[in-house]
């Protein structure tokens, strides 16, 4: 295990001092996006989502085997049942509000659970021996692998429901909508329910109360080189899956030859748009999916959940959303909808129109911190974000680091170093009064090393085959989940996140205060390295912060910040006073007339208060 090399606490959340100065230089010309072109206003939120996300199956997984595409025998699995009241303690007490439990859907797998009367999945369009998450097998049912009596699964997922509702957490899980396995066919569907494509007419292409697409006269070819088990076929591992005719794929592909790239495992759902005919809409009368997809989100709303991650979300015309997000939120108003979204042209209509509670700010903001943590950007991206999303929705998007489909941190793919997720992470976290995600294991600088199977060597953790998670299982500890075989840099960096998290989560400025950039103001200050450092003000009335965060992997800078006369006006405060000010992320004393100290990959947050 690569040991993470990080200095002391001291050198690490090294304290910032500064000495304000006012005037400020003239900052350099920008766009006018308001009267004031360095703050906007957020939408104040009375709590902000902290959301644990966590790969169910792998989460609690003890075994550390990690053979390439092991079976369940040889890598093991994690249940429901691991995840026990200490695990979601330690996850309350890391700043969490909510846990997005990933996976928790019935999906396609090659694991053989025939003697439970569950049908086999033809291994052909099966991705991973686990197989994928978003690849639909019953939308009725969970995961077998994640239970530890397999006919009691649904029994196990309701007492984790309870287990984390008991815990201060509420509950989150994917709502996959745009498709589903090959070999979809519910066999827990309640009384009545009529299951997907039971009775399409499947000699046309295109019907309105089809819930799949058809290509008549044409069998599915399986793209050759899709099964990456090569000599250790199993007995339907024999490149014979029978589709005819062929449905469309999930990705969008009218073609009964589908590449190794595309989602061939899956079949695209059918909401009343003819896509090879001008994308013409037919919404009225209401699509057979439109109702059926309902009535899925209603059988897990009244299972207790609390939110639904909804894959690829603009893969789904906004007028379903638009229609079924209210008709939910009929039966639990207080449901969050979360929709995967990549098109920033469309973040607007989908939050306004669509009733989406949040998006996610990939394209946005990741993207740009992505870059920063590299070397490669610089902090104009953090700028160009708050500015295009300062027009209503900066508030309903979603920030991360990591996921289950980007890369780890401290792989050698992305920025190779845990360290470098400090100050993207304070960025993450305080830029906006949105929700922040946290992925299991990268409080403790998981790498994800090693070729777990389909998905090969590309820095992320799979979630495609069984595996360990070697970082995340040291902080497990054997089920004890108290860090126990963590080293000391590992906890040293997951102390840093339940700082940044739980502050976060309880800041009246971060929760509910407008926003000031101060990039214009020190642009011209001696040693600060506009591109580097990022320096902006979150405030209310009760809580005035300045946030600081350098982004630099090895220069230390000394800038004297200037905030001017105009910002403290917008705060309320009388620009001539001298204040004091506390780093609450670090906990260092208070000071009112310092040098700023910036170490690198380092971050700041600071208090304004008044002198005594």
């Amino acid at each position: 295990m690569k040991k993470l090399l990080l200095p002391a606490a001291g050198a690490l959340f090294a304290l910032a001092s500064f000495q304000l100065l006012s005037p400020a230089p003239a900052p350099r010309a920008v766009t006018s996006y308001q009267s004031d072109p360095n703050t906007t206003d957020e939408v104040p939120q009375d709590n902000k989502l902290v959301i644990y996300q966590m790969m169910t199956r792998l989460f609690g997984n003890k075994v550390a085997t990690n053979k390439p595409y092991g079976t369940i025998t040889e890598n093991g699995v994690g249940k429901f049942n691991d995840i026990n009241s200490v695990a979601l303690q330690a996850i309350k007490k890391l700043g969490a509000t909510h846990v997005w439990y990933t996976g928790v859907i019935e999906h396609a797998t090659m694991t053989d659970y025939t003697k439970f009367g569950i049908a086999l999945d033809d291994a052909d369009v099966v991705k991973g021996r686990a197989g994928s998450p978003y690849a639909i097998k019953d939308y009725y049912d969970v995961d077998p692998d994640l239970a530890v009596n397999v006919k009691a699964r649904m029994l196990e997922f309701e007492g984790l429901v309870k287990r984390t509702h008991a815990n201060g957490l509420k509950v989150i899980i994917d709502f996959i909508p745009n498709h589903v396995a090959r070999t979809y066919k519910s066999d827990a569907k309640p009384a009545g329910v009529v299951d997907l494509g039971e009775k399409d007419d499947k000699t046309k292409a295109f019907a309105v109360n089809n819930n799949f697409y058809y290509l008549p006269g044409q069998p599915l070819v399986v793209p050759a080189g899709n099964n990456p088990l090569g000599a250790q076929k199993g007995p339907k591992e024999d490149g014979k899956f029978a589709e005819n005719p062929a449905k469309v794929t999930g990705n969008d592909v009218f073609s009964a030859t589908p590449k190794v790239d595309d989602w061939f495992e899956t079949i695209k759902l059918n909401y009343g748009v003819d896509y090879q005919h001008g994308r013409a809409k037919h919404f009225a009368p209401i699509p057979d999916t439109w109702l059926k997809m309902r009535d899925i989100l209603v059988y897990w709303a009244k299972k207790d959940v609390d939110g639904f991650r909804c894959d690829m979300a603009e893969m789904v015309p906004v007028e379903f959303w638009a229609w079924v997000i209210p008709e939910l939120k009929k039966v639990k108003p207080e449901l969050v909808f979360i929709g995967e979204a990549y098109d920033a042209k469309t973040y607007k209509m989908y939050i306004e129109q669509g009733h989406f509670d949040y998006l996610y700010d990939k394209v946005g903001l990741y993207d740009g911190l992505r870059r920063l943590m590299r070397g490669e950007g610089n902090t104009e991206d953090i700028t160009r974000v708050w500015r295009e999303e300062s027009r209503g929705f900066s508030s309903h998007m979603l920030r991360f680091l990591e996921n289950h489909d980007e890369q780890r941190i401290a792989s050698p793919d992305f920025a190779g170093d845990p360290k470098a997720a400090i100050p993207a992470m304070v960025v993450s976290a305080t830029l906006g009064s949105g929700p922040v995600m946290l992925y299991f294991g990268q409080e403790v600088g998981e790498p994800a090393n090693g070729a777990e199977g389909f998905s090969g060597n590309d820095g992320r953790s799979s979630i495609f085959d069984y595996w360990g998670v070697p970082n995340h299982q040291q902080w497990m500890n054997g089920g004890k989940f108290d860090g126990g075989k963590l080293d000391g840099g590992q906890k040293q960096l997951r102390d840093f996140y339940s700082r940044l998290l739980n502050l976060a989560g309880s800041s009246e400025a971060i929760r509910r205060g407008k926003f000031y950039e101060l990039q214009d103001a020190n642009n011209l200050g001696k040693d600060y390295d506009q591109r580097q450092v990022y320096t902006f003000l979150r405030y209310t009335d009760k809580q005035k912060l300045l946030i600081v965060a350098n982004f630099s992997k090895d220069k230390t800078m000394r800038p004297t910040l200037r905030i001017p006369p105009q910002a403290f006006t917008a705060m309320g405060l009388d620009p001539n006073r001298v204040y004091a000010y506390q780093d609450l992320l670090n906990g260092m004393p208070a000071t009112d007339n310092l040098t700023m100290t910036l170490t690198p990959q380092s971050a700041y947050i600071f208090e304004i208060q008044e002198r005594h």
